[in-house]
């Protein structure tokens, strides 16, 4: 279970990799606020619930991720610690939903503490991949720098 960066020629793609999907999206988070911070030194001060929904898997990857790193760049927030509780299909208005049930913990950014890395401008869509094999999900996608 864990994330990493890969080579890239002008932003930055991560790979995020669970034993489950929920796993897979709580280390695509902390992929992404990796490059942002070191997560290691984020304290749990503030508990932020996020429920996001998108009309397949990969667009409420895109949606969670999002919506996370709106509250950085709006409130300032920095987070360390990511508990995703369930994944799941709905229908409204006839129409299929996935949705992501979470939790990020972190705190306000603070200079001093915290370092500043890169500023993550976006979530793209680019080599946006997600898939199983054999026990593990694996979420690839690339952050706009």
């Amino acid at each position: 279970m864990g994330f990493e960066h890969l080579g890239h020629t002008a932003d930055v793609l991560i790979k995020a990799w669970g034993k489950s999907l929920e796993e897979a999206f709580e280390y695509a988070a902390k992929g992404m606020f990796e490059v942002i911070t070191d997560t290691s030194k984020v304290e749990p001060r503030i508990s932020v619930a996020i429920h996001v929904c998108g009309y397949d898997l990969e667009n409420a990857l895109y949606r969670w991720l999002e919506e996370l790193l709106y509250y950085h760049d709006s409130r300032n927030l920095v987070f360390g610690r990511f508990k995703v509780s369930r994944i799941y299909e709905e229908v409204v208005n006839g129409e299929k939903q996935v949705c992501v049930d979470g939790v990020a913990e972190g705190e306000e950014f603070q200079h001093g503490k915290h370092e500043p890395r890169t500023v993550v401008k976006a979530v793209t869509y680019h080599e946006m991949k997600i898939w199983r094999e054999g026990e593990n999900w694996y979420i690839t996608f690339v952050v706009d720098i």
